[in-house]
């Protein structure tokens, strides 16, 4: 972990989950940290959602994120506003995601993204149709 300043814990677990230093990024977190992508099951414990990024370790899958804004509350919630990218093999899916990070003691004990599965249609499409014609999908400023 890079510091105890909650924005900087956050965009270095988010920056480590997009360079594949995942062991690194799991660092940052409680071992009963609640992950949630809202509308999809919440998962509970370091153990399960360790595997969870793990798999994005997996030959063929990835993920990268752009950040358009990340502001931190006193009390501990970092809100993020970003672009996040799922790999899978060539296709890019890239999407709109809002993002509610708890911090505490240096860890964070709760991340809960919000999108948009409209969005996420839109950038699977995309996705696929940049596959046969790459300017059709647009690339992100990520930082993996």
């Amino acid at each position: 972990m890079t510091s105890q300043n909650p924005v900087d814990l956050v965009r270095h677990f988010l920056t480590g989950l997009a360079t594949g230093d995942v062991d690194g990024a799991l660092e940052d977190v409680d071992d009963a940290i609640v992950y949630t992508n809202v509308s999809l099951p919440t998962v509970r414990g370091k153990a399960k959602f360790g595997a969870i990024m793990r798999g994005l370790g997996r030959p063929g899958l990835g993920f990268d994120v752009q950040f358009l804004a990340i502001n931190a509350a006193d009390d501990g919630v970092v809100l993020t506003e970003r672009i996040d990218e799922l790999a899978v093999g060539p296709v890019r899916i890239r999407f709109w995601v809002c993002g509610r990070f708890e911090v505490r003691e240096g860890r964070i004990t709760v991340w809960r993204d919000y999108f948009d599965f409209f969005d996420v249609t839109k950038g699977l499409v995309r996705a696929v149709l940049g596959v046969v014609a790459p300017p059709l999908n647009r690339k992100i400023d990520g930082v993996g």
